[in-house]
């Protein structure tokens, strides 16, 4: 495609929906020619693959096409891009690893393709399982072995055979492939999500397997009340320390887990107990592997990547996309859909959406909020582009698909439809909020806590534009960092986290805030919310993947269920505390209702209040001091009662506060509000009051 964008001048190119962009949010005006340049790229590529190779119905399921398949009549065809290759050959166990026998034949615009006809039997040449590589003879002479860049299954072989995965070819018998059972479900109004490692998943020091999530994993979750998965690492990746996010095989569920129809079946068993699917998608970038991944695979540095220093991603060791190349805007898009089309995922949460913004990635970079920051020469039109074209492929084909967008940027419309000069997401993580309760927890006593920068931070977003809220997920589990339940609690935790044991004021303190920092999170910080796998019930320590680093030790790479489930621990307290709190917000729906309006922030109490979704939420954060009487203004008259409390001794507090007692209102307004109640506030709880 050239990376060439449209010659129109961008003012005169038509954004269907700009205005009420420009209208909502007047100080983007200065920057219209961007959003229409933007735009205009959008439509140039869009336009292109609509009128050649079939449109975008084809175009992006090029997954049918490329790579290895094995057709009706058990004869195999194979095609593939590799525009920088003198020749191309199949080998493997089917040929007896005769590297001459099966050459491809080259096709225009750099594709190959090779016919193997069934055997004189009627039998595929290439048994289910067995290996096979393709051979890219340089234009130097040089051989060298490759895998199939669609490749949907990859083996590592044992340690005695070396690291580098393999490419099996993946033709089960019919009776042994999964066939979907349930309907996908319908997009939550309140996702509540529940950010998860299928391989650390277990309780035993190894990698744990699709089939185990399904058994051990979907119940808990289901009972915590969650209605959203995502799962991490699912895209193959040879180094299972990179937390699957050096991916090496984009088409590939990780093998380490399980097979392709065992993925499936996990999929199928969430959509059974209602639950949304999400994957953690890495189209940001890629492995630099050659022998089992992308990078090279036609023999130069080019092909799906850019050539030069723009093509390497200094800070991540890691290859960057050409997104202007017609070729890897198919094998990208066409991913979307494959992994949508063939396991019936409901939603893509998009990694490093941050380092595809700027060409600089992000790095060194403040994003004091000037507008500046955004729309600059570093800002990269291309990667723009790209994403653009994934959320309007995706939202125009499922329309209860769901995007997410890993910036920590903040980049203006990113949530914002592709029709007003968006970038399409539904939601941004919001990425300052667990940063900030790591710098406070690490930095501040408690007695210093600014509650107006609590509140600033965890409302901080741009109008109706979504955002998912999290006190902490994986990133902020990694060996390094610590879980808040250890930043909070630390070496108690091992020996006075016993109901039979003393009460210690580090553990109460512990307790107490852990409750209150996720509730306010919860109900304040955005439009949806997330929680990484153990950190409901307050996993201790960090999560280290097995590397040379540690001598390949698992004990970190595992979650200790035992925890929760023994009644002599307090976890069980953060786990109960962990299903009312999302019990609550199925009751009242907060998360889609609009933002929360917060009437007080008391900096000498440590108090803040705030009403959504006709709920009152009351925190004292104050270290020592309880209040009775102490009056909340509310703008709905009528008798509340508390619904949620964080003192409850069911979630090892104090039980301080009488649920039974009615608060009925004043008319005498109070913080703005046109009434007020009268509540008894302990220190270092949080209290919801709901109309009866």
């Amino acid at each position: 495609m050239g990376g060439k964008l449209s010659s129109l001048d961008p003012m005169d190119v038509e954004v269907p929906n700009l205005d009420e962009l420009l209208q909502r949010d007047p100080y983007l005006k200065p920057y219209e020619r961007e959003f229409r340049k933007r735009y205009a790229f959008f439509k140039d590529c869009l336009d292109k693959i609509e009128a050649y190779d079939g449109g975008i119905q084809k175009f992006t399921q090029g997954y049918k096409s490329y790579g290895i398949h094995v057709n009706p009549d058990n004869s195999v065809t194979c095609k593939e891009w590799a525009p920088g290759a003198a020749e191309l050959y199949l080998y493997g166990d089917f040929n007896n690893w005769n590297r001459q026998s099966h050459p491809y034949a080259r096709r225009e615009y750099g594709k190959w393709e090779l016919h193997i006809p069934p055997r004189p039997d009627g039998s595929c040449p290439i048994d289910h399982m067995s290996e096979i590589k393709i051979i890219v003879k340089t234009h130097s002479g040089e051989s060298v072995d490759r895998l199939s860049p669609w490749a949907p299954y990859v083996l590592q072989p044992p340690k005695s055979e070396g690291y580098t995965f393999k490419q099996r070819l993946w033709n089960p018998p019919k009776d042994q492939r999964y066939h979907f059972k349930h309907p996908e479900p319908k997009r939550p109004e309140s996702m509540r999500i529940y950010e998860c490692h299928v391989g650390i998943a277990t309780e035993e020091p190894r990698v744990g397997t699709y089939k185990e999530f399904i058994n051990n994993v979907i119940p808990r979750i289901v009972k915590n009340g969650y209605n959203t998965i995502q799962l991490m690492a699912v895209m193959e990746h040879t180094y299972y320390a990179s937390f699957g996010y050096l991916v090496t095989n984009f088409y590939a569920a990780s093998s380490r887990f399980g097979t392709p129809e065992e993925l499936k079946e996990l999929v199928d068993a969430a959509h059974a107990n209602g639950l949304y699917v999400v994957i953690d998608l890495v189209h940001s970038h890629a492995s630099k592997n050659v022998l089992d991944g992308l990078n090279q695979f036609d023999g130069t540095n080019s092909c799906y990547f850019h050539d030069g220093p723009r093509g390497d991603h200094s800070s991540w060791g890691s290859r960057l996309f050409n997104y202007t190349e017609y070729e890897v805007l198919r094998f990208l898009l066409s991913n979307l859909r494959w992994w949508k089309e063939e396991y019936k995922f409901d939603g893509f949460r998009f990694d490093g959406v941050t380092s595809m913004l700027y060409h600089s990635h992000g790095a060194n970079k403040g994003f004091s909020g000037s507008y500046d920051d955004y729309f600059n020469l570093d800002a990269d039109t291309e990667s723009v582009m790209y994403l653009m074209m994934a959320n309007h492929i995706l939202h125009d084909l499922y329309p209860e698909i769901t995007t997410i967008a890993e910036d920590v940027s903040g980049m203006p419309a990113s949530c914002r439809p592709v029709s007003e000069g968006g970038l399409g997401f539904d939601y941004r993580l919001a990425m300052a909020i667990p940063d900030m309760w790591i710098k406070l927890l690490k930095e501040i006593k408690d007695e210093d806590w600014n509650m107006g920068k609590i509140v600033y931070t965890l409302t901080n977003r741009r109008w109706m534009e979504k955002a998912v809220a999290y006190a902490e997920s994986h990133d902020q589990a990694l060996v390094g960092d610590k879980t808040l339940a250890f930043w909070l609690m630390d070496k108690e935790m091992y020996t006075h986290m016993s109901v039979l044991s003393e009460p210690t004021p580090v553990i109460d303190r512990g307790l107490a805030l852990h409750k209150m920092i996720r509730l306010i999170t919860h109900g304040l910080g955005g439009e949806a919310y997330l929680n990484f796998i153990g950190n409901e019930f307050g996993h201790p320590e960090w999560l280290d993947f097995p590397r040379a680093g540690n001598n390949d030790s698992y004990h970190y790479a595992r979650r200790q269920w035992h925890l929760v489930d023994d009644e002599l621990l307090k976890y069980k307290f953060l786990n109960n505390f962990d299903v009312a709190m999302n019990a609550a917000e199925e009751r009242f729906g907060w998360l889609h209702k609009d933002y929360g309006y917060v009437s007080w922030k008391h900096e000498d109490d440590k108090v803040i209040a705030f009403e959504r979704a006709e709920v009152l939420f009351a925190f004292n954060f104050h270290i020592s001091k309880s209040f009775t009487d102490y009056t909340i203004g509310v703008n709905v008259p009528g008798e509340y009662k508390v619904v949620l409390n964080t003192d409850s001794s069911e979630f090892g507090g104090h039980n301080r506060i009488d649920t039974s007692v009615s608060h009925f209102t004043s008319n005498e307004g109070f913080a703005g509000r046109k009434y007020s109640i009268k509540a008894y506030l302990p220190s270092r709880v949080a209290v919801l009051f709901a109309k009866v």
